[in-house]
């Protein structure tokens, strides 16, 4: 198959209903190389989870194009050698570079969280017609914990794990609650679970203790120092609430 995103664009409908056949774990449908790895669903999707063996033996044999689903900061910082910027959801506004990869490239997207924002790239492309997509479970870190390839302005850099956990609504299940560093354009996601709770693994590079974090979901917004967030709960009403010593 020779086709474009720019094609399959055009005919997404059509071609929906092919692609979701030959998507992971012994699903019926045409042959994929992503058959039997686990699954998760997003937005309607079903994306397959590729453990980091497999996804290091694909980009020695050159076998798979790398898509970054990360803010461009963090891209510009460290990234696996040879990937392209195409950040979560839709990728670039415009000239995004994975347009022109043909509808059957094997593209495995990551992230850092390990693949939250990665499997939501990943079902954006499953939408629009790539046959074979698939995000690093295992995320960018542990890639480079491994010692693989990895380019960028500083690709020894490991910025500090800080949790941010939080609860909301339960009904609000599925749903996705961000964090994010407005200067910098950083960002992390998460999906709210089935009992209204979630935690944001959040690896954001260059920001102090006391440097603001905003927290987002469906029903409330705030803003904290990520310090305080990581050592505190965001509650039901969307208020930082500190947790006892």
């Amino acid at each position: 198959m020779t086709l474009s995103r720019r094609t399959v664009l055009a005919s997404a409908g059509a071609a929906l209903g092919g692609v979701a056949g030959c998507l992971g774990g012994g699903s019926s449908g045409s042959a994929s190389n992503l058959d039997g790895y686990e699954t998760i669903s997003v937005d309607g999707q079903s994306v397959p989870l590729a453990p980091i063996a497999d996804v290091h033996d694909w980009y020695e044999s050159d076998r798979a194009k790398f898509v970054d689903a990360r803010s461009r900061s963090a891209y510009i910082q460290s990234h696996i050698e040879g990937a392209v910027w195409s950040p979560a959801r839709y990728g670039q506004e415009q000239d995004d570079p994975v347009a022109d990869w043909d509808a059957d490239t094997l593209v495995v997207t990551y992230c850092g969280c390990p693949h939250h924002l990665s499997s939501m790239r990943a079902a954006a492309l499953i939408d629009a017609g790539y046959e074979n997509v698939t995000a690093l479970d295992d995320g960018f870190w542990a890639w480079q914990d491994e010692g693989y390839p990895i380019a960028g302005g500083r690709p020894d850099y490991e910025p500090p794990l800080r949790v941010v956990e939080g609860r909301t609504d339960p009904a609000l299940a599925g749903e996705w609650a961000w964090a994010r560093h407005d200067p910098t354009g950083q960002r992390e996601v998460t999906p709210i679970a089935s009992d209204g709770s979630y935690a944001l693994n959040v690896r954001f590079a260059d920001v102090a203790p006391e440097d603001s974090i905003r927290i987002t979901t469906p029903v409330y917004e705030l803003s904290a120092p990520i310090a305080d967030l990581a050592s505190g709960l965001v509650d039901v009403d969307g208020q930082l609430r500190y947790r006892s010593v």
